[in-house]
């Protein structure tokens, strides 16, 4: 089982019913997205990553390795918002020229980069308190609950199943490659990573064709049936992600005014 589904299964979060998990956990992430202040982003990637932590219990190094994983794309992204053509000086904080091109870094290019850099940590911070908190089945359960439509579900559960599976097909290929020198060298090891990828897809697809045909064998009609535990809802909860989403809404505000009046 993947690290993050067994993450999902120890945390104090689990019997919390996952209905208002994701509600919680989407709206969060939307009303992030949608009012695109940074105050409100720092706010949102705090208090996921409090209850993420504290009230489920997450191990604090492990959520930190997680967070850390989008950080790549995360600054090369804002990198390139925040440097990039001007035209004058004005509001320039550094410039310089390559091939008579002038790139530079403003004041409003940084801001730009500041508010991408930290919405996109908060919405990552909002998914991560959904996946750490809520095992993948339970998810696809809400989303048959909110009449998203069956295909789409089943995919998901079966593209779920499948990950696996193609881990699992490259761990065994790669092990036995290594135990055979496979990649004790650079050019042994570029030989063997080909091999590995071209029967990577044939053994996947027999061992997805023989899970099919043991699907089929339990009566698979085309409709995945799960046993769903019930989960009792909580108006106190309710209430409080009511109370969060407008409190989020009214920092906005508050800080719109204070600009205004500036």
């Amino acid at each position: 089982m993947f690290s993050i589904d067994k993450l999902a299964y120890i945390s104090q979060l689990r019997k919390v019913n996952p209905t208002e998990k994701f509600i919680f956990a989407i709206f969060t992430m939307f009303i992030c997205i949608a009012l695109n202040n940074t105050i409100v982003s720092i706010t949102v990637l705090l208090l996921m990553s409090a209850i993420t932590v504290f009230k489920g219990e997450i191990p604090f190094g492990t959520y930190i390795k997680l967070m850390s994983l989008p950080l790549a794309f995360l600054i090369v992204g804002i990198i390139t918002i925040a440097i990039n053509m001007v035209h004058s000086s004005d509001n320039l904080i550094f410039g310089f020229s390559i091939l008579n091109i002038r790139l530079g870094c403003t004041t409003e290019s940084l801001e730009t980069a500041t508010r991408l850099f930290f919405k996109s940590l908060a919405s990552v911070s909002c998914l991560y308190f959904l996946t750490l908190s809520t095992p993948v089945f339970e998810v696809l359960s809400v989303l048959k609950k909110l009449r998203v439509p069956k295909l789409f579900i089943e995919l998901m559960g079966l593209i779920y199943r499948f990950i696996f599976v193609l881990l699992d097909t490259v761990n065994m290929i790669y092990i036995s490659q290594n135990s055979r020198l496979g990649y004790s060298t650079l050019k042994l090891s570029y030989n063997s990573l080909a091999k590995l990828i071209s029967s990577l897809f044939i053994s996947s697809y027999k061992r997805s064709q023989d899970i099919y045909t043991a699907m089929e064998s339990r009566c698979y009609d085309g409709d995945i049936n799960l046993l769903e535990e019930s989960y009792p809802s909580s108006s106190k909860r309710i209430l409080l992600i009511i109370i969060t989403e407008i409190t989020l809404v009214l920092i906005a505000y508050g800080e719109y005014v204070v600009q205004l009046r500036l």
